[in-house]
């Protein structure tokens, strides 16, 4: 599965990639954030505390950002495993656009769950990826944006694709971002 968002956050482009690769301001702005480590300049591991549901589950897992291109974006792709609850892994690109003294971030996210995940069915675990994502997106507008009111303005996020009939459901997640920010897979798409 696919989803998509855009944000207008009130910061220069630079500053928001600066807070993109920045894992104090991540592990705020990602929803059950326990930890988040900077392990390389490309590399960061993770612990989110998640609850899908009836599945309530703590994440390991490690992201890794690629096609790094400052300040215009990057790549990020993750995975992290829950124990019996299954696994998620995913990636987004994100990409940021100026937009006079703002910034426009935009992304394209996949993911997928397995386990007992991938059992609770899809509609519960798109409507759980899309609020993690716009709570970590929201967040990130205000910390690095500097106020709730006028930083964050989201687009219509929407499922580009049907999920595959199989055990392992694609899902959006909330980008490590994504760290899964990043975004995302921002810390914020990790479930």
């Amino acid at each position: 599965m696919e989803m998509t968002g855009e944000y207008t956050i009130s910061a220069p482009r630079e500053k928001v990639y600066e807070a993109l690769n920045d894992p104090e301001i991540l592990a705020k702005c990602i929803p059950g954030c326990q930890e988040l480590n900077k392990d390389s300049d490309t590399e960061l591991s993770a612990t989110v505390k998640s609850k899908v549901g009836p599945v309530s589950a703590t994440f390991k897992g490690k992201v890794t950002i690629s096609e790094m291109d400052p300040p215009n974006g990057y790549k990020i792709s993750g995975e992290g495993s829950g124990g019996v609850a299954g696994f998620a892994k995913g990636g987004a690109e994100v990409k940021l656009v100026e937009d006079g003294e703002n910034t426009v971030l935009s992304y394209v996210a996949t993911a997928q769950v397995g386990g007992k995940l991938a059992q609770i069915g899809s509609r519960l675990i798109d409507s759980t990826a899309k609020k993690m994502a716009n709570e970590f997106f929201g967040k990130f507008a205000e910390e690095v944006g500097g106020g709730a009111a006028e930083a964050a303005a989201p687009a219509a996020a929407a499922p580009a694709e049907p999920a595959p009939a199989s055990s392992e459901k694609p899902a959006e997640t909330a980008p490590a971002a994504a760290a899964k920010s990043g975004g995302g897979l921002s810390p914020a798409v990790w479930v």
